[in-house]
């Protein structure tokens, strides 16, 4: 596990863990997800939680593979790091209630070009 995935499981197993949530484990299907989607978002111009191909979350994350019973996806543009992303997203009632979603198992989270972040957090096939 590259240090950059170390550190998203930490800061986010953290905020979990003080809201009283199990951790997640970091999924590589969903990091191949999130970074196609930070980097296609990028190389566009959009941002967007719908892909320039019309593909939403659920199909992008199909396409990697990853059987998926309940998923989700926060995206956010112009952070400079983890730190300011995750304040980001917990600030926003949203974002908030995908990262303490008690149904989720598993996470990734991808950083493409001009700072496009983007966090799947998902549980295999129920």
């Amino acid at each position: 596990m590259a240090v950059a995935d170390r550190a998203a499981l930490s800061a986010v197993n953290g905020y979990r863990a003080q809201q009283g949530r199990a951790p997640l484990s970091y999924s590589t299907a969903l990091d191949r997800a999130a970074q196609a989607h930070a980097d296609d978002m990028a190389r566009r111009g959009y941002f967007s939680h719908d892909g320039a191909d019309g593909s939403t979350v659920g199909s992008r994350v199909a396409a990697q593979g990853y059987g998926w019973c309940v998923v989700a996806e926060n995206i956010a543009k112009g952070q400079r790091d983890l730190a300011a992303v995750m304040q980001a997203w917990i600030a926003s009632p949203g974002h908030r209630r995908n990262l303490r979603n008690r149904d989720v198992t598993q996470f990734a989270l991808a950083q493409g070009a001009g700072r496009v972040w983007v966090m799947i957090l998902a549980a295999p096939g129920c």
